[in-house]
């Protein structure tokens, strides 16, 4: 543990911070789903809709570092697959 009180503020801040990226990250992987669920209904108007509200956000989340740019490539090239694959 830390003696410093400068190292306990870091610690401290490095608590709250992951907390933040970890509720970010999983925004993503929630908005992400409901691309999938969507294109798995059948649904080609919501899965569109949900595809465009998603892909600003993974940008945003590269941006922050949240993802790593690869992943956020990967993600939105998946998923655009998956919707042009849509009958």
């Amino acid at each position: 543990m830390a003696n410093i009180k400068s190292a306990k503020k870091r610690a401290r801040q490095a608590i709250k911070r992951r907390a933040h990226n970890v509720a970010l990250r999983s925004r993503v992987r929630t908005a992400v789903r409901n691309v999938v669920k969507a294109v798995e209904s059948g649904n080609k108007d919501a899965a569109k809709a949900s595809f465009a509200a998603v892909v600003p956000e993974i940008d945003k989340m590269a941006g922050k570092g949240i993802l790593t740019k690869s992943r956020a490539a990967h993600y939105k090239s998946q998923l655009n697959a998956k919707l042009r694959a849509m009958p």
